[in-house]
């Protein structure tokens, strides 16, 4: 008997406003809980959330909001720091935001009397994406409609500028060797640049477009999985610069793909939000069909959970989070 994929969130949290972008933070803390940021219209919103998964004596979910960072226009990225700590005294918390108004905030506070940003300004246009240094932290890389990808200090100077022939949808840092970096563009090319010569030194074509999202696999760097059209495409770059694979999932063009960060054959889809709802979709490669679809009225970013195997988007007024089996 098959079993029906689709399903209901496992977990909610309310939230006060329309939820535009959630990021679970990918790098270890010091700190049982899992922290979470999420953004809205005018603030970016930090707690931490432990599951029923993890730990026994928890019923579902246990959510417990730590700052509410006032932002003052609409979140449209976040990326946390490896520099955050919660076993530190005190704590740091540090994450950067883009913004609607064409800028990158970097949030500093130790979540009592020290909350600082610093405004990072030079794109033109919108930026799609950004991400910090996984080792040390200490730089930004971000992409916009602009046709630029551009890295930055901690301090906002601009360390590399690189011209993209196209608007730059995903940036993405090999979690190792941080001189290499992954930038997909919406005309369909991956392009993978040395920071240190500040050069492409490798290119994936998807052969389709517009490519909306692009992810590295971070349990296998060989491995790049992306969005373009309704279909998602994975590349094994040590074969060939064209899909290996590739699926058609979002009836009404597919929107962001996210690797797990548990397994290199699991991963995550969205369709475009926009419409009634927008469809959301787990599927691991030794299956033909998604393991999980879930519904979201307006959903909008989305994360996996450091160690689990869940995912949260943001909704109206409210994070859900769904659950699967590896």
């Amino acid at each position: 008997m098959k079993q029906d994929a689709t399903r209901n969130a496992a977990y909610t949290v309310d939230c006060e406003d329309y939820v535009h972008v959630v990021q679970f933070n990918p790098f270890e803390s010091g700190d049982s809980g899992n922290l979470i940021a999420y953004g809205g219209n005018n603030f970016v919103v930090i707690g931490t959330c432990t599951f029923q998964e993890e730990e026994a004596d928890i019923e579902g979910i246990q959510y417990k909001t730590l700052r509410t960072f006032h932002h003052g226009v609409r979140v449209d990225g976040i990326a946390w720091s490896p520099e955050t700590r919660l076993d530190s005294l005190p704590p740091v918390i540090k994450f950067c935001t883009s913004a609607a108004d064409m800028k990158i905030r970097l949030f500093t506070s130790d979540l009592q009397d020290k909350n600082e940003y610093k405004v990072l300004e030079g794109h033109s246009d919108f930026i799609n994406d950004l991400v910090f240094d996984p080792k040390e932290g200490q730089e930004i890389a971000s992409v916009s409609d602009d046709h630029t990808c551009r890295i930055w200090n901690l301090e906002g100077i601009q360390t590399a500028h690189f011209v993209l022939h196209s608007p730059g949808m995903s940036v993405c840092w090999h979690p190792e060797e941080t001189f290499k970096l992954m930038v997909a563009e919406k005309n369909g090319t991956i392009r993978f640049y040395d920071l240190l010569a500040q050069q492409a030194i490798l290119s994936l074509e998807s052969e389709q477009m517009p490519l909306m999202s692009a992810h590295w696999c971070l349990k296998n760097t060989f491995k790049v999985g992306a969005v373009a059209g309704n279909d998602w495409l994975i590349w094994d770059i040590t074969r060939s610069s064209y899909p290996q694979d590739k699926r058609p999932v979002h009836i009404d063009r597919a929107c962001l793909f996210r690797w797990s960060t548990i397994s290199e054959n699991l991963f995550a889809t969205t369709g475009y939000p926009g419409k009634m709802a927008s469809q959301f979709q787990i599927h691991h490669l030794g299956h033909p069909q998604p393991i999980l679809i879930g519904s979201v009225a307006v959903g909008s970013g989305l994360s996996w959970h450091r160690t689990l195997p869940l995912c949260a988007i943001g909704g109206d007024h409210k994070l859900l989070f769904w659950v699967t089996e590896i």
